[in-house]
Parts: structure tokens; sequence; C-alpha cells
């Protein structure tokens, strides 16, 4: 025998109103579950309010930019020493003459890696040590949409390469270039020996 299925409240109540509107055609009431008493909200004491508080007429206040990624010499600072404590201090001062140089000015990234690719393996089998990769600081340009771009695609990208294969092997640091060198244009790169 199908088990009966009691109403719920919300069925109780058009079952009510559909009920008003009908003649009996039994005399027979019929018992329905009385509706539960309507409970109030809970207070909202933990609720924050959305909007700062401020005057009428008062100049609006923007948020303060914050970018949470770490700056990319903060990155490159922060970097585990691999190198000579004094020789890393001489060529961050650049007191060490980089033996090689390339300059990737003007190269799409497409074109930049394979010739940043080429340039460190060959002065890595040549014997070279400390090596200067030219970058160049990246354009300015309007920010106008709604994903934040850095600037200077190749500054962002060669020290990510330089720490991948094929090339991770053979560097052993990579940091900003002093100034004299081409500052936070240019990165030095210390190869490991052959």
């Amino acid at each position: 025998m199908p088990r009966r299925r009691h109403l719920s409240p919300e069925e109780a109540d058009l079952w009510r109103s559909v009920a008003r509107t009908a003649r009996p055609m039994h005399s027979q009431p019929l018992h329905l579950p009385e509706p539960p008493p309507a409970s109030e909200p809970p207070p909202l004491a933990h609720a924050k309010p959305r909007l700062s508080p401020f005057l009428l007429g008062e100049k609006h206040r923007a948020p303060e930019k914050r970018d949470l990624a770490p700056s990319l010499p903060e990155r490159l600072g922060q970097a585990p020493l691999r190198m000579d404590a004094g020789t890393h201090a001489r060529m961050t001062r650049g007191k060490l003459q980089p033996e090689a140089r390339i300059d990737l000015h003007g190269m799409t990234l497409a074109e930049a890696h394979p010739e940043l690719v080429r340039f460190i393996l060959n002065a890595h089998s040549a014997g070279l040590r400390l090596v200067l990769v030219i970058t160049g600081k990246g354009k300015q340009r309007d920010d106008t949409g709604p994903i934040p771009q850095r600037v200077g695609a190749l500054r962002h990208q060669v020290p990510h390469w330089l720490h991948l294969p094929p090339l991770g092997p053979v560097v052993l640091q990579v940091s900003e270039a002093h100034l004299k060198h081409g500052g936070g244009g240019a990165y030095y790169v210390y190869l490991r020996r052959r």
C-alpha cells in the first residue's frame, strides 16, 4: 500500500487558497497541517557595510593600487645565492666586466627566445662566466583593460627562460645589472664552469 505523503507548508497554503474558491462535495472537513509561525530573520550583526562611510559632496577616495606580486628586482634579490658571495657583490656593484653581451631590443618573444638560447649555450661552451643580456625596460602603454599588464614582456620573460631547460643547467645566477651596464633593462647571467 502506498505511503501517504504529508503536505509541505507551501502546498498546504496553496490548497487552502484553492479550497476557499470551491464548493465542497462532502460535509467532512479536510484536516491540513497548520502553517508554522513566521519566524523573524536573524539580525545581521556579522554583516559589514558594503560601502565605506562617506559624506555627501565628498570626493571619491579611490582604493590604493596594490600589486601583490613582488617586483622583478625583489624576486631576483630573494633568489638563493648559488655563487661566491664576494664575486656576487662585485658583480652587482658593476666591478666585473661582462665577457659577452646580447641585445634583445626590438625582438618579439618568439624571436628572442631562440637567440637567447643560442647565445647562452655558445658562451658556456666558450668557457665564459659572466654575460650581459640586454632586454630594455619596455614601453609605457595605457593600461585600459581589466587585467593589468606588466611593462616589458622581454624583461619579465628572460629570467624565467634562464631557469628553464636547456639554459637552467648552465646558468648559476641571474641578477639585475648595475646602472653602468643597463640597470633595470639588463641582466647579469653568471654561468657555471664547463
